[in-house]
């Protein structure tokens, strides 16, 4: 009775509904931003709607493509929720189907870095949990631009990164 999920363009979702609706936790799982339609979704335009209807403190996961093939589509999108003004920390795992895939873990207020699991589970330990905010050298930090929804340059980006994989 307390998930709702909502089937729509998530941005004249977000444009449309009550000030009031408001959400405990977003869990954002686009397809990768390679249009301009999908790229729209990975705005700062975007991310501060969002942020208007999360409670204080909610968290924000997003789906953010993978950091090892896709490295700046990737800090692109940490910038972007950075500059919609979100605290931002990325992670990273083994996703079976897709390699290594990222995520970034946001939230309106400061917040440190995850370091005990919820509850035991089977393939999530305090110290896997803590290895995924942890990006080696190739996945490291570079710097990126926001993605705006006048200059989508996260849409460029990825393009080009996942181009030379095709």
């Amino acid at each position: 009775a307390r998930v709702k999920v909502v089937n729509a363009d998530a941005m004249v979702w977000l444009q449309e509904a009550p000030a009031a609706e408001r959400f405990d936790l977003a869990i954002v799982d686009f397809p990768d931003p390679n249009t301009y339609s999908v790229g729209k979704l990975y705005t700062t335009r975007f991310y501060a709607l969002l942020k208007q209807h999360l409670q204080p403190g909610a968290p924000v996961s997003v789906q953010s493509t993978s950091p090892l093939m896709a490295r700046r589509s990737f800090w692109c999108i940490d910038a972007t929720l950075r500059a919609a003004g979100f605290s931002t920390r990325p992670y990273h795992l083994a996703v079976p189907s897709f390699g290594v895939w990222g995520f970034v873990l946001a939230s309106t207020e400061p917040f440190d870095v995850p370091r005990k699991t919820l509850t035991d589970l089977r393939h999530l330990t305090d110290a896997t949990m803590a290895a995924m905010f942890e990006f080696p050298v190739d996945m490291a930090p570079v710097p990126a631009e926001p993605n705006r929804l006048d200059n989508q340059v996260l849409v460029h980006l990825y393009t080009a990164e996942w181009k030379r994989w095709s």
